[in-house]
């Protein structure tokens, strides 16, 4: 999942990327209404978390495009009002789901993880190759009955590359849609957790190397 948090308040923004990062989710931050469309032009965001008064272009604007553009990409509008008549505003015009400031943490990364839900074909409540298999609701996986300490980061791979089917995924697509701006696509990010996946999986192996095009389970 890859999300951007569209907020003109830098603190609030940076404090909520790192916590869903910790949760294994990609998080990109907007100061912006500019910045935040032109970012979701370059990345599919599964979910723009968008505070509604942004500066130079506000988040109406911002949504209203979203939506004109026809884009899978959910909105969780943010606001400092929490009234009726603002909710009802904010959905109007195309926002997925409506968030009053101040908020609990849990609370915004439930209703992200539901909001991706809908962005995309469902995930059953388990996926499965052999005896490996991950709780995609309890973020938990197991090999052989054996619950593995994966960390969020490890988790979002292996359930992305269980979700592919047998596809190979290159490291440019998990690095698109596993990590964020954060990490340098320069360095070998992808291919190290991938080794410490590996080695948490245990034997036999499971994570297949394609050489010249990616990995698949």
């Amino acid at each position: 999942m890859r999300v951007l948090i569209a907020e003109d308040h830098a603190e609030l923004a940076e404090s909520v990327a790192r916590v869903l990062r910790r949760d294994g989710i990609a998080a990109d931050v907007a100061l912006d209404g500019q910045q935040a469309l032109q970012m979701t032009v370059v990345v599919d965001y599964d979910v723009v978390v968008l505070d509604r008064d942004l500066p130079r272009l506000h988040g109406d604007e911002v949504c209203r495009t979203l939506v004109a553009n026809g884009v899978r990409t959910k909105v969780l509008m943010l606001t400092a009002s929490g009234t009726v008549a603002d909710r009802v505003d904010g959905l109007s015009i195309g926002a997925d789901d409506y968030l009053p400031k101040p908020f609990a943490y849990a609370e915004l990364t439930a209703r992200i993880r539901a909001l991706a839900r809908r962005s995309q074909p469902p995930l059953p409540p388990t996926l499965a190759h052999d005896d490996l298999r991950l709780d995609t609701g309890r973020r938990v996986a197991t090999r052989a009955g054996e619950r593995l300490p994966l960390s969020p980061k490890e988790l979002a791979v292996l359930e992305y590359l269980l979700a592919a089917q047998g596809r190979v995924i290159s490291a440019e697509e998990l690095l698109e849609r596993v990590w964020d701006e954060a990490a340098d696509p320069f360095t070998t990010t992808v291919k190290s957790t991938i080794n410490r996946l590996r080695a948490k999986l245990g034997d036999p192996p499971v994570i297949v190397t394609v050489p010249q095009s990616g990995y698949r389970i």
